[in-house]
């Protein structure tokens, strides 16, 4: 038989074929379709897991309007409060009766004008009461005649600066989302005391550790002044950035340099504070378009960051949807693709609703408004017997304790 290079020669009688069997090709398809099924169920199952423990998606962030006000950090003035009501007049006490002396020789007189003098004597008596009530009610409304000054003097502060107003201590929690995905619960740990403040924010992680912020310092004229500030992330150790007020420079311990330091400077989360102390001031000023400037430290550096108001929007939390007013910081340099976005709710006194920092490579990092940690209430402070009053009758002040109490819940 010739030879062709192309043609497969007949395997002899004798020896074995390989040719596959008929019966095979239906058996290796069963199995492919099986694998197939068993990776589309996978995949289904993963789904509906991200679904189930997916937080409510909130609308992606618009873009801002174009800029028509510019505010740069200046005095600020704490928010005008209303004068007290004047304390009222104590009752008058009854005026004693007056007597007339009787004459040592009086006259023979009528019958009739016997009884004038006695007539008499209730009106004058009816007139001096009348005019002890006057006396009484005029002098203790003396000293409030100081209030409208006082007002005065805090409208003439507020048009002269910044209208300020310090959040009200309290422990905020907030639902930590990573790339849309809930994570665990996250703290914001703010304390104003009179001058002082503090504040710690703590961000959980997983297979990091939690991320921790802090931020200590006092209020002065321009607002928060942090003292000194901390960046803690995971396992590593911490970053301090320290505010001299007396050298006007801050320091780092990551970095040797110095830089200077500008009045009403803060750092990454105290201007969070910043911008809802201002905000509550004088929520009316804060309309689209209208950008403040602030001057922000990191953990190495110090920057301009120009935050810019978006407008009133609409942030779905797990207590429901809430108003809130959309801050955004616009971009430091040219090229910048880290982004900040605030939305400060006025239901709960303008503080951060929602937190949402863009990294550069794309991940989100999500703090959603989750409400505020319970915290005892302060004890009433026990109430002065009155002395006026029987050993048996309660006093006023015990009274009104209950009310008390309950004001002095956080």
């Amino acid at each position: 038989m010739p030879f062709f290079p192309f043609r497969r020669p007949r395997p002899n009688a004798g020896e074995p074929s390989d040719a596959v069997p008929e019966s095979a090709a239906p058996r290796r398809w069963g199995r492919w379709a099986l694998a197939v099924l068993i990776v589309a169920g996978l995949h289904w199952s993963a789904v509906r897991w991200f679904e189930r423990n997916r937080q409510p998606e909130n609308p992606p962030p618009v873009t801002p309007p174009v800029q028509i006000e510019l505010l740069t950090p200046k005095p600020v003035a704490p928010a005008p409060t209303q004068a007290p009501a004047p304390a009222p007049a104590p009752a008058p006490k009854p005026a004693a009766p007056v007597t007339k002396p009787a004459p040592a020789a009086p006259p023979p007189a009528p019958i009739l004008s016997a009884a004038t003098p006695q007539a008499d004597a209730p009106a004058a008596s009816s007139g001096v009461a009348a005019s002890a009530p006057a006396v009484a009610a005029s002098g203790p409304a003396q000293p409030a005649t100081p209030a409208p000054a006082s007002a005065s003097q805090a409208a003439q502060a507020a048009a002269s600066g910044d209208t300020f107003n310090v959040p009200p201590s309290g422990e905020l929690r907030y639902d930590t989302l990573v790339n849309g995905m809930m994570n665990q619960t996250g703290t914001i740990h703010w304390t104003h005391d009179g001058p002082r403040y503090e504040m710690v924010v703590s961000i959980p992680l997983p297979f990091v550790g939690p991320y921790v912020y802090s931020s200590k310092g006092h209020v002065d004229g321009f607002g928060i002044a942090p003292e000194q500030y901390s960046e803690q992330r995971g396992r590593r150790a911490a970053d301090v950035a320290i505010f001299n007020r007396e050298t006007k420079q801050i320091v780092y311990t990551k970095t040797p340099q110095a830089q200077p330091l500008a009045d009403g400077a803060q750092d990454r989360f105290s201007v969070v504070m910043q911008l809802s102390s201002l905000v509550r001031g004088a929520p009316d000023r804060y309309k689209p378009g209208v950008t403040r400037q602030f001057s922000v430290t990191d953990n190495d550096s110090s920057e301009i960051w120009s935050i810019e108001t978006v407008g009133d929007e609409t942030v779905q939390t797990r207590g429901g949807i809430t108003s809130a007013r959309h801050f955004t910081r616009l971009p430091r340099k040219e090229g910048d693709r880290r982004k900040l976005d605030i939305w400060l709710a006025p239901s709960i006194g303008w503080l951060p609703v929602r937190i949402l920092q863009t990294e550069p490579n794309g991940m989100q990092l999500e703090l959603l408004w989750a409400g505020t940690l319970d915290t005892p209430a302060a004890p009433a402070a026990p109430a002065a017997p009155d002395q006026g009053a029987g050993a048996g009758t309660p006093d006023a002040s015990e009274e009104s304790a209950p009310g008390a109490q309950d004001a002095a819940k956080p």
